[in-house]
């Protein structure tokens, strides 16, 4: 029998404060491939890979896929592009701007991915 949650769990804490710092950085209208803001999500990644949320069926989702799903939920951003299938319906200037803000994490996210699954195979020869 599940127990009820009396904290919030690890995901859904990295995904509050990523959410927060989304969003702080587009009030500022700062890219996140910049400082402050890559290091703090990059401090995210470091900490979700650590916790194996990056994994293909980990439990918690929180690879740049899952992180695409959660936001645009959280935004509103999945009911919107389903709203201008129509030729003549045009996306909300806020809910581009978020688009391009999902975009920048997700790429970021997937590099770091990438590089990190990767690492041992170009550090092997180090090891010998």
């Amino acid at each position: 029998m599940p127990t009820a949650r009396t904290e919030p769990m690890l995901a859904d804490q990295l995904l509050d404060t990523l959410n927060d710092l989304l969003l702080d950085a587009e009030s500022q209208a700062k890219p996140l491939e910049v400082d402050p803001f890559r290091s703090r999500v990059f401090e995210l990644f470091v900490t979700a890979h650590g916790a194996g949320y990056l994994k293909a069926g980990a439990p918690d989702d929180l690879t740049a896929d899952g992180l695409c799903r959660e936001f645009g939920e959280r935004w509103g951003l999945a009911d919107a592009l389903r709203g201008t299938a129509e030729p003549s319906a045009a996306i909300k200037s806020d809910h581009v701007a978020k688009l391009r803000l999902l975009w920048s994490l997700m790429r970021l996210w997937m590099e770091w991915s990438y590089a990190w699954d990767r690492w041992e195979e170009f550090h092997q020869s180090e090891a010998n």
